[in-house]
């Protein structure tokens, strides 16, 4: 680092090398990002790929959550507990039924 003597400096001349100071400091990490972004980008070029392909991430799926009640009649109907109450369940509640006779072992 050049040694600057601060002494020889007049008053605002040392304000405006004070306010240089505090803004290369504040932007500091953020040249250092847009730095190491290129070279990343550079490096990509070089093996002949965008940056975008090389950290395109797929969508998660949802994972299908089994059935946990089925209906007592028709066993194509299933539900799985999460979300909306199927019509069919409704009614058998309504009729008496216990929630627990509807839930699969």
């Amino acid at each position: 680092m050049t040694d600057i003597d601060l002494s020889i400096l007049s008053l605002n001349e040392l304000k405006a090398l004070e306010k240089d100071v505090s803004k290369a400091i504040q932007t500091f990490e953020e040249r250092r990002k847009k730095a190491a972004m290129a070279a990343i980008e550079a490096a990509a070029r070089e093996h002949g790929y965008a940056l975008s392909e090389l950290t395109a991430v797929a969508p998660k799926k949802k994972a299908t959550l089994p059935p946990k009640y089925r209906h007592p009649e028709n066993s194509a109907l299933t539900w799985s507990g999460r979300g909306r109450k199927p019509a069919w369940l409704m009614q058998a509640l309504e009729n008496g039924t216990p929630e627990e006779d509807l839930l699969i072992d």
